[in-house]
């Protein structure tokens, strides 16, 4: 009753790593003293505390919240340049950390699959 709908498109494993993915324009970057990345990231409001906010009286504004990628995740995001597909990112994070090719391609979807459904990346 309660749960949200999933608008989630399937692709087949062939669409999926030559789609490109592209970073949210919204998305703030700032890079720390350690390597790490900080990520800041509007998020939509539910529309029951829209309505909630409105009700009191307030105006409902966008609120951000951060993400800090560390060393690896700070690899593969050098990559979301809007240039590079996903399977071009897979063999070449595979090359830099010395993985196998199936377990980059594990590591690295799972963490654009986190990333999108955040709203910070999307594919085209």
């Amino acid at each position: 009753m309660f749960k949200k709908k999933k608008n989630s498109v399937k692709l087949s494993r062939q669409e999926a790593l030559a789609a490109i993915p592209v970073v949210n324009r919204s998305v703030m970057v700032e890079e720390l003293e350690d390597g790490d990345l900080l990520v800041t990231y509007p998020v939509t409001l539910r529309p029951i505390l829209i309505k909630l906010s409105q009700y009191f009286g307030k105006t409902p504004h966008t609120t951000y919240r951060k993400l800090q990628l560390d060393r690896l995740g700070a690899s593969v995001w050098i990559f979301l340049d809007g240039r590079h597909s996903v399977g071009q990112i897979i063999k070449k994070f595979a090359e830099t950390h010395k993985l196998h090719l199936k377990e980059a391609e594990v590591s690295v979807t799972q963490f654009l699959r986190v990333l999108g459904q955040r709203g910070i990346v999307g594919l085209r």
